[in-house]
């Protein structure tokens, strides 16, 4: 009762942002440089979602001139391929712009920095159930269709 809606979207935000945290480290353990937290599409106009990311990054985000994220990127592919840039990183170089930055609050990622371990245990402790209860969703998806069938 003392949470509101804006409590929960907050919370799945910071949940999605986690998880794109979790796959960040797994990329960096891999031993893959990251020089730079970029976001674009829809979700890099809300203030609040970057300002989130780069807390819980603890890492600066830039937003890109560019709103149409992947789909620039398969059309930067495409013109390479095309011989209108020698190489990927001649075609980047030519095209994308930073347009803003959103910087990390060292205070809110320290607050990020306790809850990120808290996050990946959930996901250790509940892993079990989620396959329960795919299991169960399966299970219900044969009652239901054999109850119509009747």
């Amino acid at each position: 009762m003392a949470h509101s809606r804006g409590h929960l979207v907050r919370a799945i935000m910071e949940g999605v942002i986690y998880s794109l945290k979790d796959s960040l480290e797994i990329v960096k353990e891999l031993g893959v440089p990251v020089g730079q937290i970029r976001t674009s599409g829809g979700g890099a106009q809300s203030a609040l979602w970057r300002q989130i990311q780069a807390d819980i990054f603890k890492a600066n985000v830039v937003t890109l001139s560019s709103e149409h994220g992947a789909a620039y990127g398969v059309a930067l592919l495409a013109a390479v391929g095309a011989g209108a840039f020698k190489n990927i990183e001649e075609a980047c170089d030519a095209t994308i712009r930073i347009a803003k930055e959103t910087k990390f609050d060292p205070e809110a990622a320290e607050y990020y920095r306790h809850g990120f371990p808290i996050y990946q245990g959930l996901y250790k402790s509940l892993k079990d159930d989620f396959t329960r209860i795919s299991q169960l969703a399966r299970d219900g998806k044969k009652l239901a269709s054999s109850v119509t069938a009747r």
